[in-house]
């Protein structure tokens, strides 16, 4: 794919989708759910209670480690074969300690790291503990991402280069005809999209509004109407609303929630030990572009998975492409955009807002978790001092 110089946008906060799902037209095999995944309802809630952009610090840190108890999702048990996380040689002192000085500075909730086959540092903060989950934001990107990765593997979707329009005909005539799901993967579609949070008009502050307005045609109403502002593939732009556009395109071409597919493709095989919450739309999928819940564990899980090639779950090489430079940043050298990853000038990896992300460094064996609540949905400043940690232990023999 043609690399494509481009801004460096503002990281992707919380977004809300929604669109029936179902097999395409055209694709009569569709999966099974691997086990039970069960429906979650949280209690009714004032409606001024559900907007997480507003909320304390204090309640962040209460409600982001128990979002199944404030938003309808699914939840999917763990592994019937979780992966152990072995312990490891502890982190030199001098480093250890930085990291805990870094874990004070921004707020963290807890802090993994994983080294060559083991844990070598692992420390929690906020109350948090080993054995609850912690709210993903955009870190879901990048499992949505890998569900791509599996649902090409598994021959529900052709081609990275087939329209968008095949799996979603809603979108035929609009903005989207002619776009590629490759395109929508690296965020190079050419169509016009608002990402500012501070703009009650922007549209993914119109999310929604497109919900109460059109329902479970919320997603495929609100992309439908986006115009064009470059030729497709030449200018990447961050859109949430993409990423719940390659949800949808998955979940069409499967049959399955996110969710559901995930149990087989992510949970599964990672050996995911504590199981995992994605929070539900209004067609009763799963958002692409964020809102999942896991525990620390499993979130280094599954950069281990990703460390490890996808085990099968995803083609052969996938990560290695999914991870990969795919658009440059000309104003950030050495960093980048792939499928839904980050790419850093040392590997890869997973951003949520407010601090949340799954860093890789596969020439290292290296994967730094980090949960937490800053005080702002994001922080360059903060992202860098955790990229610097990153590099000090991938620095070690």
């Amino acid at each position: 794919m043609k690399r494509i110089p481009t801004m460096l946008a503002s990281v992707a906060t919380l977004a809300l989708s929604a669109c029936s799902f179902g097999a395409a037209e055209g694709f009569e095999g569709v999966s099974e759910p691997l086990a039970a995944v069960t429906d979650v309802t949280p209690p009714e809630r004032a409606p001024s209670e559900l907007q997480v952009l507003f909320w304390s610090d204090e309640k962040r840190s209460t409600r982001f480690r128990e979002m199944e108890n404030w938003f309808a999702g699914k939840e999917v048990p763990a592994s019937t074969n979780p992966r152990a996380l072995s312990t490891g040689e502890p982190l030199p002192d001098e480093l250890a300690h930085a990291i805990r000085k870094v874990i004070a500075d921004t707020n963290a909730a807890g802090v993994m790291v994983h080294h060559k086959g083991a844990v070598r540092f692992e420390e929690y903060g906020l109350g948090f503990g080993r054995d609850q989950r912690w709210t993903s934001f955009s870190v879901a990107k990048s499992f949505t991402s890998t569900l791509l990765g599996a649902a090409i593997q598994d021959g529900f979707i052709a081609n990275l280069d087939d329209p968008v329009t095949l799996y979603v005909p809603g979108l035929a005539g609009s903005a989207y005809e002619g776009v590629t799901v490759r395109q929508i993967a690296t965020m190079t579609s050419g169509v016009a999209w608002n990402e500012d949070y501070t703009d009650p008009k922007s549209d993914v502050a119109q999310m929604n509004q497109f919900i109460l307005e059109f329902g479970a045609e919320a997603t495929v109403a609100q992309m439908r109407g986006l115009s064009r502002e470059a030729p497709a593939g030449e200018k990447w732009l961050y859109k949430t609303g993409e990423t719940n556009l390659i949800g949808l395109v998955i979940e069409n071409a499967v049959g399955l929630s996110l969710a559901e597919y995930a149990q087989e493709k992510i949970v599964e095989p990672a050996g995911l030990a504590d199981g995992l919450f994605w929070m539900a739309d209004a067609r009763g999928g799963s958002i692409g572009g964020c809102c999942l819940s896991l525990s620390l564990g499993d979130y280094t899980r599954m950069g281990v998975f990703a460390l490890e090639g996808g085990g099968g779950s995803v083609p052969e090489g996938w990560f290695a492409e999914a991870g990969d430079s795919l658009v440059d940043f000309d104003n950030n050298p050495g960093f980048g955009y792939g499928y839904q990853w980050w790419t850093y000038p040392q590997g890869f990896g997973a951003q949520g807002i407010f601090g949340q992300s799954i860093t890789i460094v596969p020439e290292k064996e290296l994967v730094v978790t980090v949960v937490g609540n800053w005080s702002t949905a994001t922080s360059f400043a903060h992202r860098a001092t955790w990229l610097d940690i990153t590099y000090r232990i991938a620095a070690l023999d």
